[in-house]
């Protein structure tokens, strides 16, 4: 692509640095709202925690509500969309592919994101609009979990004592998978995240 007013586009290289600096930005971000809450944390300690001065914030967000709107919004589609590719491409029955589900979103919060997390339960802590913005990201990620149980029980492969029981006890227990398992080394991680998906999966009787 040329140069438009005399001014040449930003090489791929340049828009890639770009792209990765904007990630950590968000990631550090994330990770501090969900240790603290979005009341406590400003854009000094995000810079803090990215050891740079507060002004190379200002060149990409220009506040800490377009921050905090952006660390939702990046962090929840990416990871909804992780498990949203994740069902595309697994074939089988309701009960395997909602264990391939747990397992994932385990795998997610425990490698990835195991601070950020907790930034979606918290939804009441946020101003008005980020917070509904929260609520449809959890429903959207909800909706996986409650399509695949409502298939198994309908196909009569499960049973539950109730459909939001379920869901309740699977998300409590899935949001706390990085205090079990993150500490681990990698090889007992892995074993401790195939343990609380199995230990998930005895929520929903499986039919002879």
């Amino acid at each position: 692509m040329g140069a438009v007013n005399g001014v040449k586009p930003p090489s791929e290289r340049v828009q890639r640095k770009r792209g990765k600096r904007i990630q950590e930005i968000l990631t550090a971000a994330a990770e501090l709202f969900g240790e603290r809450g979005y009341d406590a944390v400003s854009l000094e300690h995000v810079a803090e925690r990215l050891d740079v001065t507060k002004g190379s914030l200002y060149y990409y967000f220009s506040s800490k509500d377009e921050l905090g709107t952006a660390a939702i919004e990046t962090l929840g589609d990416e990871w909804t969309a992780r498990l949203e590719q994740l069902l595309e491409r697994t074939k089988g029955t309701p009960e395997v592919r909602l264990r391939a589900l747990i397992h994932e979103h385990v795998t997610i919060a425990v490698n990835d994101y195991p601070a950020a997390l907790r930034l979606f339960l918290m939804p009441r802590e946020w101003p008005s609009a980020q917070r509904e913005r929260i609520k449809e990201l959890r429903l959207r990620h909800d909706s996986l979990f409650r399509a695949l149980i409502e298939e198994g029980l309908a196909g009569g492969e499960f049973t539950v004592t109730s459909i939001d029981t379920v869901l309740q006890c699977m998300h409590a227990a899935m949001s706390q998978a990085p205090t079990w398992c993150g500490e681990l080394p990698s090889a007992a991680r892995g074993k401790a995240v195939d343990e609380v998906a199995d230990t998930l999966m005895a929520l929903v009787h499986i039919g002879p």
